[in-house]
């Protein structure tokens, strides 16, 4: 009997075996738990359903509305949230404005036209000072993404609209020209984020701090164009951003201050006077003519 049953047991074994083998030497046979050496969890940037999931209907349709390959796919922040970084807008210290914005930086304008007008109108001024750093991290990204199609020069003149770069299906912007010297930083900044025309956006590829960047050395090409200045030093092109050297001034200011000496009267640490005219950290005047 015991043999009997052994022979049933090895029987059945043996058609297991046999079933989980396959004449097709590229096909991997028949899996008794597939679920213990592959992974059914949602797998981000998937975009196609595992195969082997034979539960999608019970477990995600049904209970969510929404396909695996939905749920696997990328899908925008909850509103309000910000991810770790830092969250836009410069911190003004005593070096400076100073802050390296990631590219996550909330932009409250939608791609319509109606909003890129708000954004023109509302945007105006670079959060981030001109220096040559900016300036030399914009050149380089505008002539990875922009100069292509806008020229090295910035005159719309770049190389897929040369001959000897082939036929473009649309003039790309002058951006040297009096209209966008005048305009606001908010219209250029718009474009970055959404594109325009057949001009993709660069949300994705520039970070925050990099968008501004392209600006800045954007609107050094307007400078040499127009004869103008738009320095680390100087800005004499528009009233939209301010140079590093005007905003460390007013500390090499304070420093000089402390070194002088007067002979006929003594300075202690918050430059009080004896005669009663005593200057605080801001330099104000206790008598307030100044």
């Amino acid at each position: 009997m015991n043999l009997k049953k052994n022979i049933y047991v090895l029987v059945f074994a043996l058609a297991l075996v046999m079933s989980s083998c396959s004449s097709d030497p590229e096909s991997p046979g028949r899996e008794y738990m597939p679920d213990m050496g592959h992974s059914i969890a949602y797998e981000a940037n998937v975009y196609t359903d595992y195969y082997l999931n034979t539960w999608e209907d019970a477990s995600v349709k049904q209970g969510s509305g929404k396909t695996l390959l939905e749920l696997s796919s990328p899908r925008k922040p909850i509103n309000g949230t910000i991810p770790r970084g830092y969250a836009g807008g410069s911190k003004k210290t005593d070096r400076g404005i100073v802050g390296t914005q990631n590219g996550s930086v909330p932009y409250y304008y939608a791609d319509t036209e109606p909003e890129r007008t708000r954004a023109t109108n509302e945007i105006l001024d670079n959060p981030f000072p001109i220096s040559e750093a900016a300036i030399a991290d914009g050149k380089n990204l505008y002539n990875i993404f922009c100069a292509t199609c806008h020229g090295e020069k910035g005159d719309g003149n770049g190389y897929l609209v040369r001959d000897n770069g082939g036929v473009y299906p649309a003039q790309p912007a002058n951006l040297i020209n009096e209209e966008f010297t005048a305009a606001s930083n908010g219209r250029f900044y718009h474009a970055l984020i959404y594109g325009k025309n057949v001009m993709g956006g660069y949300a994705d590829k520039v970070s925050y701090e990099e968008r501004w960047n392209v600006i800045h050395y954007i609107r050094s090409l307007q400078a040499k164009e127009t004869k103008t200045v738009y320095s680390e030093k100087a800005n004499t092109l528009n009233d939209f951003a301010v140079p590093a050297a005007t905003i460390q001034a007013p500390i090499a200011e304070n420093n000089s201050h402390d070194d002088a000496s007067h002979s006929d009267e003594a300075h202690e640490g918050d430059h009080s006077h004896d005669d009663g005219h005593g200057h605080e950290g801001d330099h104000g005047h206790e008598d307030g003519n100044h």
